[in-house]
């Protein structure tokens, strides 16, 4: 067995699924899962036509690992709409079987596993894929610091300049999961400077960009890229997928864009790999990356749903409306960082939660990494709001009232 393989933590929701062992949820409530977030809005019809109208003449052949030209140019006129950017469909976009499976497999083509000292740096909370990206490549993952007081940032200036030296790859998420804070255009510049002094690699996660509260929609990394001026994108390839902006986490589609010096081996490893998307996924991804109707509706119906579920978790929580995404990062009462048992204080919550209102919730300390004895997940709990708002808004309210007589 690959010796590597041993690195490798527990995934957040095998680990609920040990702390839920044993546990008796309550009978007296039908389940409400806020646990994963996974889109539950309805898929659009269109996308599901378009889908089946492929299936004749799209299943005959193998994929090619780059791409049908019409989806490539579909995900670079989408991203011109979106972003003003404009780019090279042959050389600058590459599909990809949905986003959690490139930012995986790109670490594999950037990391040198030759170099005792790799490092590879990502925020902390964090989405664990980047750890295991990291670990199965060889290197050694980083995790930056987080600022409390700006929704869990990550605090760049925390990173000693000897890590940024090592590091072959960043990982950035914006919108972040789990809080949903935005990177501004100056945190931009600070890590272009970075990249360009040290030479790595920042791999942009940017899969929630299409679902926000903001009057402004959030900046992408090839955006603040263009923007200042860095038009070839260098060192930079950015990650974006369907599931969230379309409702569609089943069809496994998504797209990276950016630097033509990185997509080349990216495609090269792919081609090894096996990463070829169906061609009849691709008809229809095209479809979907055309259409924007779809995305404001969904965009909509998140906003009337958070408007109405926040101010309830507000009045018994730290807990605040997101920059965006679709998840509440909410802290625990205090009451239960005194309960003095084996479990931390988020743990607690979603034991007694579940046991008492059938209410399932992620504690934040799975999503992230204890540093010098501190783990900035611990005493939050993360809400995926991905179901219909009635059964989110009957969710907060049992929550609410758990809170209460906790």
């Amino acid at each position: 067995m690959n010796p590597k393989l041993a690195l490798l933590q527990p995934y957040p929701f095998e680990r609920l699924r040990q702390l839920f062992a044993g546990v008796t949820p309550s009978p007296a409530y039908p389940p409400i899962s806020l646990g994963i977030g996974e889109p539950k809005h309805p898929t659009p019809a269109f996308l599901k036509q378009a889908l089946s109208a492929a299936l004749d003449t799209g299943l005959a052949a193998y994929p090619a690992t780059g791409g049908l030209p019409v989806l490539r140019e579909a995900c670079a006129g989408w991203m011109h709409r979106r972003y003003g950017v404009t780019l090279d469909a042959a050389t600058q976009i590459l599909p990809v079987n949905g986003s959690r499976e490139a930012l995986f497999s790109f670490a594999q083509t950037v990391i040198d596993p030759t170099l005792a000292d790799a490092m590879v740096v990502c925020p902390n909370p964090f989405y664990q894929i980047y750890e295991g990206a990291a670990l199965l490549g060889g290197a050694q993952p980083h995790y930056v610091a987080s600022d409390p007081t700006r929704n869990f940032a990550p605090d760049w200036d925390s990173v000693p300049d000897a890590v940024w030296a090592r590091t072959q790859l960043l990982f950035v998420c914006s919108p972040g999961n789990p809080t949903g804070a935005v990177m501004p255009l100056d945190e931009w510049r600070k890590l272009f400077e970075l990249s360009d002094r040290h030479g790595f690699v920042i791999a942009s996660d940017e899969c929630y960009s299409e679902i926000y509260f903001r009057d402004e929609p959030p900046l992408s990394g090839l955006e603040a890229a263009w923007s200042l001026g860095r038009k070839d994108f260098k060192n930079l390839v950015a990650f974006t997928s369907l599931s969230k902006r379309s409702n569609v986490p089943g069809l496994r589609s998504g797209f990276v864009a950016g630097d033509a010096a990185w997509i080349k081996p990216f495609l090269l490893y792919r081609t090894y790999h096996g990463g070829a998307m169906s061609p009849a996924v691709q008809v229809a991804s095209a479809a979907a990356w055309r259409d924007e109707d779809h995305v404001i509706e969904n965009r909509r119906m998140y906003r009337e749903k958070f408007a109405q579920v926040t101010p309830v978790l507000a009045n018994v929580m730290d807990v605040a409306l997101p920059d965006a995404a679709f998840y509440l990062w909410a802290g625990v009462p205090q009451g239960f960082a005194e309960r003095g048992n084996s479990l931390s204080a988020d743990e607690a919550f979603a034991q007694e939660l579940l046991t008492q209102y059938n209410v399932t919730v992620l504690p934040g300390s799975y999503l992230a990494r204890t540093v010098d004895g501190f783990n900035p997940g611990a005493g939050r709990v993360r809400m995926a709001l991905v179901a219909e708002t009635a059964e989110c808004l009957e969710a907060a309210e049992r929550i609410a009232r758990f809170c209460r007589s906790a």
